[in-house]
């Protein structure tokens, strides 16, 4: 069920704050554990182990980056190859016209080339970023989410949100507040 934006109001969800990231584990797991999907968490530094925790499997960067890196030593390979084989074929000291480790540089940079784009763009068209305005702004205390403090945020669209478990679940694993997130 998606939100429709021109309406400001509404439950965005409930956003728990932590003051140690095992206590955000322990929240992560424990929600996870009672059927929430739609969360996220929220940290000054990375948590090994936390996006396994809330369930984020997001394999599309990965899966670009090699897609264009094999499409980058394609085309650095094919320019070389109809360049000296077919365009321009030159004997120079008695080598082969395709010689392939004569090629390996070229294919090889423009494999990084294209590979190292697609992670930066993918990143950004993936994450919808620039994201000027997102919810979880609205949250209490989230500025020091870059500082000393761990968010773990339910969202209201979960399949089986109840604000009454997750606010148990948040306060059982040490949330410090627990607190509703409008739009």
């Amino acid at each position: 069920m998606a939100h429709d934006w021109s309406d400001p109001s509404g439950l965005w969800g409930l956003v728990g704050e932590f003051e140690k990231p095992e206590d955000l584990m322990k929240a992560a797991e424990a929600a996870k554990h009672k059927g929430f999907r739609k969360m996220d968490a929220y940290s000054p530094f990375p948590i090994h182990g936390l996006s396994e925790a809330i369930g984020f499997r997001d394999n599309r960067v990965p899966w670009t980056v090699f897609i264009f890196g094999l499409i980058g030593v394609t085309c650095g390979y094919s320019l070389e190859y109809y360049t000296a084989v077919i365009d321009y074929p030159m004997n120079v000291g008695g080598r082969p016209l395709n010689s392939v480790p004569a090629f390996i540089p070229v294919a090889y940079e423009a494999t990084i080339l294209c590979a190292a784009f697609s992670a930066a763009i993918g990143m950004f068209v993936y994450n919808k970023l620039p994201k000027p305005y997102h919810p979880i702004f609205n949250a209490k205390n989230f500025e020091r989410a870059t500082q000393d403090r761990f968010f773990l945020a339910v969202e209201a669209e979960d399949p089986v949100y109840d604000a009454k478990v997750i606010e148990k679940v948040m306060k059982d694993n040490g949330a410090v507040e627990v607190s509703e997130c409008d739009y």
